[in-house]
């Protein structure tokens, strides 16, 4: 076939000319993959071909050779690594051959098309001409600046794709060294050097040795610097942000250039155009991460003087703080209209709390001053600004160094909820919400909001709640954090009670609002409606929470009955069934609390059928919420759930065979342990398809790893509850469970989130192992022998690892003492040739954590008595 002809198909208007078109190019690419590469490639190499071809080759190239889904990826990868060789070079070549082309999208394609070869490649040792390829295009003396620029970008694209470890360091040099080359702006045109910032920005994570090297560092350094002072904003913007990579790679590096980056930042903060002040501010507020981050590890590991800091933010303040402040003053008339509207104003704000969280106390006299000139003048930015910028120093500094100022403050913030300007109001409203969220807590001895000037507060937030859906959003933020303060209060608690039946009436009538077209607003106010409910003194308000409980109902009835006409309102109605059953699941958890559970019995018919018709409703994020309220309400109608059981256990099955959905069946694993616990033996009828479901999940690869520590638990829980009846999973289980055992030993340790992870396994396989051994101890302990002996090894293997969690340690421990506490005397046989245990549980008997100590103590007595026996 033409394939010109069939790529332009592909767009035609004629709806059958088009889905024939398509169809043909998959079945081509079905049925002979490599010369479909061939053809595409040839297409896209091309300058005699339409433009349009063009571009749709280099679209198909680039999805046959990359997918965001990871089994997809890896189906594209193996395809291209099964191509025949000759083929794949001919495919090589036209791909650079089209870096020359003189049609700018062939290039950029071509560009992206090679790195995605690249990326399967060069980590197998392939294509190694590759970047001699790209870098001699650089250093041709005729070499056209079009054909400079496509390949620096494809010199970033590719340092995107592959990791620093996949290049040679002299792979490295030369890259960078044409990189800084193409950066020159004598020789180059703004083109070139803009795609040549832009390769140095992904290239960065690969110049450690060189940044290494001063001179080196120094070079690149400065190449940057001038670079960030070129007359092209957009190269200014690209220059700035390297040096936000740079902040954050190379923070230990960076004192000598710091009185320039200062100078830099800062002036292109205060007159550069936006896009380029962004950047500068953006590094200031890597800065602080890089700080804050330092100061909580030397926090943890004790070691407070840490030679890594360098106090650039404490010695940059007295000059930084007033650049921040005069960035609060460049609000925008209409930034009040745009949700995802980002500026420097909001920028400047957003730095100067970090910079609060890094230098704490050091920032208030600094700040104070511009608050307090600001804050009445008639022009309504100056009070936005100065509202702004009182909420954001308002974390970081001590509570006694604040207390003073807020307090002052507190009565004229309540009454700039007035301010006639939309934009200062939304911001007050704000303000009090971080007030509430730091300086609110009377359990630790302060709050700035009294016995007496709580019911100021409440009339103020409940009038300020009708105010524009913007203002009322950051309203419901402050009544959420002003509940939130009397949590776990105790008595205390008790100060809402009066006001429950306003603040909840308002909180439903905000999320019904018709004249917000921000959902934010909805759930902003169930959230808050759902704090306020768990912070509440059940005894006192147990019947509010009951009417409140009948309206969530009706209402997510009604939501039955909605005309659902487009995929927008369908996802309305979605949304909105997920927040109403979340009140539910909140309202269920309250009641469970209480002693009498006679209210959750009256309405539970009622839940249930309301829940069985949302999961009839196709919507993952509903069913995640209405699986989480039915986890609560089987806890608390107990063994009376077993009546829901005939309908819900298909629903059951759905959500652990929901792979797509991870989230839904990672919930629907919690509610087999809460039915189990709930249903005692009446969950055996339902067990073969509940075991099979968790089995077919951990076999899988599709399902994504966080739900397989959860279900190995569960398959405790499950033992646990059944006994000796677990006999007939044992041979599928345990397998199983050794697999997962022996991949904890295999995973690799180099990242924080393998390491998290290793020890959710690890503690899984040890609450898993445990709940199989006490279910089967009274009666069927035969059927642990044959797998005792690598349980043990596994557990002491486990628990000799120093780097190992509390949880993993006390999960751990409790297994040794469930092992000889089923195996009793037998148990001689496991210990005789090993002491580690003595030691182990002396170490944990002097712990501070007093759970661990309990355990401890109890294995020590089960093993005791055992060795006697």
């Amino acid at each position: 076939m033409d394939i010109t002809e069939v790529l332009l198909a592909t767009q035609s208007h004629d709806g059958q000319i088009r889905n024939a078109a398509e169809g043909n190019i998959k079945q081509f690419e079905e049925q002979n993959f490599p010369h479909f590469l061939q053809a595409l490639s040839a297409e896209l190499s091309d300058d005699n071909k339409p433009p349009v071809s063009r571009r749709l080759a280099g679209i198909l190239l680039k999805n046959s050779l990359d997918a965001n889904d990871s089994k997809r990826k890896e189906i594209c990868t193996q395809r291209w690594i099964n191509v025949d060789p000759a083929i794949k070079s001919r495919v090589k070549g036209s791909l650079l051959m089209t870096l020359g082309s003189v049609v700018f999208e062939a290039q950029r394609s071509s560009s992206q098309v090679i790195a995605k070869v690249a990326s399967i490649e060069i980590p197998l040792q392939g294509w190694p001409e590759l970047i001699i390829n790209l870098l001699s295009n650089m250093t041709k003396h005729d070499a056209p600046s079009s054909l400079k620029q496509a390949t620096l970008d494809a010199i970033g694209y590719v340092c995107e794709e592959i990791s620093p470890s996949d290049l040679e360091q002299d792979q490295v040099n030369a890259v960078l060294t044409a990189v800084v080359q193409g950066m020159n702006h004598v020789e180059n045109s703004p083109e070139v050097r803009l795609a040549a910032v832009k390769a140095l920005y992904n290239a960065l994570d690969f110049a450690d040795t060189n940044f290494q090297n001063e001179s080196e560092r120094n070079y690149i350094m400065k190449v940057i610097c001038e670079t960030a002072i070129s007359k092209e904003a957009d190269i200014r913007k690209a220059a700035f942000e390297c040096f936000v990579s740079i902040a954050s790679t190379y923070y230990d590096l960076l004192e000598p250039y710091m009185q320039t980056l200062f100078e830099l930042t800062a002036n292109a903060a205060r007159a550069d155009e936006e896009p380029v002040a962004l950047q500068a501010i953006e590094f200031w507020s890597t800065i602080c991460d890089e700080e804050v981050s330092i100061q909580e590890d030397a926090e943890e590991s004790g070691d407070v003087s840490s030679a890594r800091h360098f106090h650039f933010v404490e010695k940059a303040l007295p000059l930084l703080v007033p650049m921040l402040l005069e960035t609060l003053l460049k609000q925008e008339e209409d930034q009040d209209e745009d949700d995802g509207i980002w500026n420097i104003s909001m920028a400047g704000g957003t730095c100067l709390g970090l910079v609060a969280t890094a230098v704490k106390d050091a920032i208030v006299p600094l700040v104070m001053p511009f608050i307090e000139g600001n804050i009445t003048k008639p022009d309504w930015r100056s009070r936005e600004a100065a509202t702004f910028a009182f909420g954001s120093i308002l974390e970081g500094p001590s509570v006694e160094n604040l207390a003073p100022l807020v307090h002052a403050g507190f009565d004229f913030l309540l009454n700039a909820t007035k301010d006639q300007n939309n934009h200062v109001r939304e911001t007050t409203a704000w303000a009090l919400c971080r007030t509430f969220e730091f300086l609110h807590s009377p359990t630790r001895g302060f709050s700035v909001v009294t016995n007496a000037n709580l019911p100021h507060v409440i009339e103020v937030l409940l009038t300020s709640i009708k105010d524009s859906p913007n203002v009322a959003e950051k309203v419901c933020g402050a009544l959420y954090f002003l509940a939130q303060g009397y949590e776990n209060a105790g008595s205390m608690s008790s100060v809402l009670t009066p006001y429950l039946g306003q603040l909840v009436s308002a909180l439903l009538t905000t999320a019904d609002r018709s004249d917000s077209n921000n959902s934010r607003l909805c759930a902003s106010a169930y959230e808050t409606l759902n704090e306020i409910v768990r912070c509440s003194n059940t005894a006192e308000t147990l019947n509010m929470i009951v009417l409140l409980l009948q309206e969530v109902l009706k209402k997510l009835n009604q939501t039955f009955e909605f005309q659902i006409t487009s995929s927008e309102e369908k996802e309305k109605q979605s949304d909105l069934q997920a927040l109403l059953c979340g009140v539910v699941q909140v309202i269920l958890q309250k009641f469970n609390n209480f002693d009498d559970n006679s209210v959750i019995v009256k309405f539970a018919d009622e839940i249930m059928v309301l829940f069985l018709r949302v999961f009839s409703c196709d919507s993952s994020n509903v069913h995640e919420e209405a699986m989480l309220a039915i986890g609560a309400l089987a806890y608390a109608t107990g063994p009376e759930f077993v009546k829901y059981m005939p309908e819900f256990h298909r629903y059951l099955e759905m959500g652990l065979q929901n792979f797509g959905a991870y989230q839904v069946c990672c919930v629907s694993v919690g509610v087999v342990a809460d039915i189990c616990r709930a249903l005692d033996d009446k969950v055996i009828p339902y067990c073969d398809s509940i075991m099979g479901a968790l089995l077919k999940d951990l076999s899988s690869p599709e399902l994504h790893r966080s739900v397989k520590p959860p279900i190995l638990s569960c398959i405790g829980d499950i033992a646990l509850t059944i006994g000796g009846l677990f006999e007939k999973y044992v041979p599928y289980t345990m397998p199983m469970l050794q697999g997962a055992a022996e991949l904890c030993f295999r995973m690799d340790r180099s990242d924080d989130d393998t390491v998290e992870y290793q020890d959710e396994l690890r503690r899984s396989i040890f609450e898993a192992y445990s709940g199989i051994l006490q279910g089967v101890k009274s009666s069927k302990t035969e059927l642990m022998v044959p797998y005792v002996g690598n349980i043990f090894q596994f557990t002491e293997a486990v628990l000799r690892d120093a780097s190992r969690d509390d949880g993993v340690t006390k999960a751990g421990v409790a297994l040794l003492g469930d092992l000889a506490d089923t195996l009793g005397p037998s148990i001689k046989l496991l210990l005789k040739d090993s002491n580690f245990h003595s030691e182990l549980l002396g170490r944990c008997s002097q712990s501070d954590d007093e759970q661990l100590r309990e355990t401890a103590s109890w294995v020590q007595g089960v093993i005791s008595r055992a060795l006697v026996a």
